[in-house]
């Protein structure tokens, strides 16, 4: 057997290397056949994580963290461009999840030396990648296209598009990694997006372009990878309260019309960051084995409709 051939064999995943169990039948009707473990234990039991944009106290990517670490995860890596709490929520992991390695690391998730170095490292410590979280990014001031400079425009690429894309490129290369205890090639990888890239009126043209541009890289990606076992998704937000959005809510509050907030949604109010990183653990997570090259939007509904407020940015 040739090499190229040799490389796509051992890049196969489980599901197309070995045959399904038969579970048998129950009075004459087959069983129902499974691929994910059980769902009433730890979902990532054993996993390594990595997560960028991990920093915000308020943020989907601690409070996806937390989830993970509930749901046995081996080891994590919270990183971020700023590490202003990074070791704050280290040590609140290490005391709510004693058995979890929790490891911080502060870089650009735009560089892609760092990028490399931080899945080289998991490698290294674990012999194993199960999951990437792409979750760093910028949201930018309601303005005008008109007004937006082409280097502040390269700057919201650089910072939601090439971090997604250089996640994806090193993450994919250490999934295909097999040995002892982990005998096929297999992962998720997860990247957020937002609402914005879907349809006009809930962002700014550079951050609405840019969400657009990382759900097409999930897609494309996805497809380049068929027959590894690994998955590639975006999560697409609408409104949570996070470090970005948080003036948002704080003025509202301040105001006394925070049950304003969200209202164009059909459940009509902003979410949590939690609520968000409930749904990356099931994309993390082999319970959502077949679930592959999408932009899963948590938002309330809004995407559903994206209602037209005049006279605010389209």
């Amino acid at each position: 057997m040739s090499a190229a051939p040799k490389r796509r064999l051992e890049a196969l995943s489980e599901q197309l290397v070995t045959k399904p169990v038969d579970p048998g039948t129950f009075e004459n009707i087959p069983k129902i056949r499974r691929i994910a473990p059980d769902s009433t234990g730890p979902r990532v039991k054993g996993k390594v994580v990595i997560i960028t944009g991990a920093n915000s106290p308020l943020g989907i990517g601690r409070a996806s963290a937390h989830q993970f670490a509930h749901n046995g995860a081996q080891a994590i890596y919270i990183c971020d461009f700023s590490d202003q709490y990074l070791s704050i929520h280290q040590r609140e992991l290490k005391e709510l999840y004693p058995n979890v390695d929790i490891h911080t690391r502060k870089f650009d998730a735009g560089n892609e030396a760092a990028v490399r170095a931080v899945v080289d490292e998991a490698l290294s410590n674990y012999g194993r990648l199960d999951i990437m979280f792409a979750n760093a990014g910028i949201v930018c001031t309601n303005t005008l296209f008109t007004e937006i400079s082409s280097v502040d425009f390269m700057q919201t690429l650089r910072t939601n598009v090439l971090s997604v894309f250089l996640a994806i490129k090193y993450a994919a290369q250490a999934m295909k990694k097999t040995s002892p205890d982990k005998k096929y090639p297999a992962g998720s990888i997860i990247a957020t997006s937002s609402v914005a890239g879907l349809r006009s009126n809930a962002g700014s043209t550079d951050y609405s372009a840019s969400k657009a541009a990382v759900h097409s890289l999930v897609q494309t990606t996805a497809y380049q990878l068929a027959g590894t076992g690994i998955r590639v998704n975006a999560i697409m937000p609408g409104l949570i309260e996070t470090g970005m959005t948080a003036p948002l809510f704080a003025m509202a509050r301040e105001r006394g019309t925070e049950g304003k907030v969200g209202q164009l949604n059909p459940l009509r109010r902003g979410a949590v960051a939690d609520e968000v990183a409930r749904v990356a653990l099931f994309l993390g997570s082999e319970e959502s084995s077949y679930v592959n090259g999408q932009g899963w939007a948590v938002d309330g509904g809004l995407s559903a409709g994206h209602p037209v407020v005049m006279g605010k940015l389209a």
